[in-house]
């Protein structure tokens, strides 16, 4: 039975031919003699005697060979010894449907191979490690024809060779059994098949890779350290960054599944997608994070830390203040606060203040945790009569914190409800020291002189740091509590107005609908004050293009239209100062007008803040932070995420049924 391409099928044979060193006579010789067999139209077999000899030229075996392998051949078929799983069935065979089968198997078998080595042409990984590595491009074609001799597999073949060569052992028959079934693969891919594509045959390594150990790592650190293959970005991040595996490691299994490993240590491997800088064992023996220093790289707290967290050593600050009013009612959402659109991004620290809070101060500090999620945990809290403020910082930053310390001023003394006054909370984050300050000074239109009072008790009586050192105690003064820190942000209910009749400024906002409010800003009572040093000295505040943030009617959007007909006014604000310059840059400055349970609007801003790198000389929070607070927190968004998916349901599955 002979396939559409001429050879008859057989099974274990091994086909050869003998190159020797003949005479030129012999080759015309033998084209004679075939063409004398085609004039007198003898169809019989062709045997691979009939093919040239060494001594023809390659161009001259090329154009010979794809019309000689068309014909009829006739092959011995011999029991090889022993061979070593040869297979040449596969590589021999010009069927087409087995040779498709074959390249399906090859392409099984190069899967669980590295792709910078290759193995024969027969998709045997035993073989391909017995084939001589080929360096270079060279062609299937060129291969085959460079062979210094191909000996017959057969006793009698071998017996036979004018050479007088003794007869190869059993490793050496399959040794060769392998290479022809190479060559003759890549002579049927490269030149059988005119309509395909040719393959270029496959680099080989330059030396046998050395054995290695199969229990390079145990099959749990294999599965943990698997990469999803869709993470076509991470994976090129770490072959950029890491670059290829050690060669040494020849369990391709670990290379196919993304497995890298670091500094070729099989026995620690790690995922390199991981954010988690790889720790060594003498370092963990070595560091304490008791004793470091600025630049050391062991300190918890030093450069290397901020950098591996920070590059840029810039921190996203969230600052907000709003006065409450005492209500009891809570706003359904406070998305619309804390997490505003217009930023890409949550930033890394959110402070919030209140003035005239609500009565259940832990309800608001659920309705904020709730609100932030499970990526922030409450660093502090504190109060001081109405007065909150809470804290809230990225859970992965709780450990570069100093312990928090707190103070407070109360500034009406004769109330026994402490609605008036300051609270101030301070801390460490790496080496830059930070004081949050929220305030609710005197009301009243023209108690300007009272507030300045306020606040020049606050910055004299504010009892802060206790315990945490002073970054830089040089620049400090002792009657002034905001020079004693590096960053500062005061915030709250200030109660400053607007020099103006109501009729002037209700004129000025319908003239402009939008953002521009410069006109307004020129009768506002604090930005007067500031200009001339009287209150909040050395401190800045952000372009102001919103509203008034008092005084509404609640729930709506009007401001106040009882009898009083108090005047629109920024009672409301944000201020900051630096111990650097450019320390602290202003990002957003805005009021949320979504909020209307109170005649105060509330507001924020967010900063872009410089940190420094510290020392561990100081208290840690160690990982401090309010977890009661964060489980409930997390609960209660499940339950109303829960409760929003049930409520949608049960919207599409309703029906509505009219009698008319």
């Amino acid at each position: 039975m002979s396939t559409p391409n001429g050879f008859p099928l057989h099974s274990g044979g091994c086909v050869t031919r003998s190159m020797e060193g003949g005479a030129v006579q012999d080759l015309h010789a033998k084209k004679a003699g075939k063409a004398a067999k085609m004039e007198a139209g003898d169809n019989g077999p062709l045997t691979f005697d009939d093919l040239p000899r060494v001594g023809t030229s390659l161009n001259e075996a090329l154009k010979l060979l794809p019309g000689e392998l068309k014909a009829n051949m006739k092959i011995k078929s011999i029991t090889p010894r022993p061979p070593r799983k040869p297979r040449l069935e596969r590589a021999a065979s010009l069927d087409e449907k087995s040779w498709r089968r074959w390249r399906r198997f090859r392409t099984s078998q190069e899967s669980l191979t590295d792709p910078n080595e290759t193995s024969s042409s027969n998709g045997s990984l035993q073989e391909a490690s017995l084939s001589p590595p080929i360096r270079g491009r060279a062609s299937p074609c060129h291969q085959f024809c460079q062979q210094n001799s191909l000996h017959s597999c057969s006793p009698d073949a071998s017996e036979a060779s004018p050479m007088g060569k003794s007869r190869g052992g059993p490793s050496d028959l399959g040794k060769r059994a392998s290479e022809i079934s190479s060559a003759f693969g890549g002579l049927l891919r490269g030149k059988a098949f005119m309509g395909g594509k040719p393959r270029l045959a496959q680099i080989m390594p330059a030396r046998p890779l050395p054995p290695v150990e199969l229990n390079v790592a145990s099959h749990a650190l294999r599965t943990a350290n698997r990469i999803d293959s869709d993470c076509v970005d991470y994976l090129h991040h770490s072959q950029h960054k890491f670059g290829r595996v050690s060669s040494s490691l020849s369990d391709t299994r670990l290379h196919g599944n993304g497995v890298v490993y670091d500094s070729c240590s099989t026995d620690s491997m790690k995922s390199t997608f991981s954010l988690l800088t790889p720790i060594r064992s003498k370092d963990v023996r070595s560091r304490s994070y008791l004793e470091g220093s600025l630049l050391a790289s062991g300190a918890l707290l030093g450069a290397e830390e901020l950098s591996r967290y920070f590059p840029d050593r810039n921190i996203g600050i969230f600052v907000a203040t709003w006065n409450m009013q005492g209500q009891k009612e809570l706003p359904i959402n406070l998305d619309d606060f804390l997490l505003p659109t217009d930023p890409d991004y949550a930033q890394d620290m959110y402070v919030i203040g209140v003035q005239e809070g609500c009565p259940d101060r832990r309800e608001w500090e659920i309705r904020l945790q709730e609100t932030l999620g499970p990526h922030y945990v409450m660093l502090y809290s504190a109060a001081h009569g109405v007065l909150y403020m809470s804290v809230f910082i990225r859970r992965d930053l709780i450990w570069f914190c100093s312990e928090v310390e707190y103070a407070t001023v109360t500034t009406r003394i004769v109330s026994q409800i402490k609605t008036k006054g300051a609270l101030g909370i301070c801390f460490t984050f790496f080496g830059t020291s930070f004081l949050f300050i929220t305030s609710h000074f005197t009301s009243g239109d023209s108690k300007v002189n009272e507030r300045k009072l306020d606040y020049n008790k606050t910055i004299q009586a504010l009892t802060l740091p206790k315990n945490v050192p002073d970054t830089n105690p040089y620049r400090s003064s002792s009657s002034d509590v905001t020079t004693r820190f590096d960053e500062v942000f005061w915030f709250g209910d200030f109660n400053f107005r607007l020099n103006k009749d109501r009729e002037t400024v209700d004129s000025i906002l319908n003239q402009n609908p939008g953002t521009d409010v410069s006109k307004l800003l020129a009768y506002d009572q604090l930005t007067s004050e500031m200009s001339r040093g009287s209150i909040f000295k050395g401190f800045q505040e952000a372009d102001i293009h919103f509203r008034p943030s008092y005084k509404f009617d609640i729930g709506k959007d009007s401001y106040d239209t009882t009898s009083k007909q108090r005047t629109p006014s920024y009672t409301d604000r944000v201020v900051f100062r630096s111990r650097y310059k450019d320390d602290i840059q202003a990002i957003k400055y805005s009021s949320c007008p979504g909020i209307k349970t109170s005649d105060h609007r509330p507001v924020f801003a967010l900063f872009r803040v410089k940190v420094r790198p510290g020392r561990d000389n100081i208290p840690l929070a160690a990982g401090q932070f309010d977890r009661e607070l964060y489980l409930i927190g997390i609960k209660r968004r499940i339950t109303r995420e829960l409760q929003k998916r049930r409520e949608q349901k049960d919207q599409r599955s309703s029906s509505i049924c009219s009698i008319s």
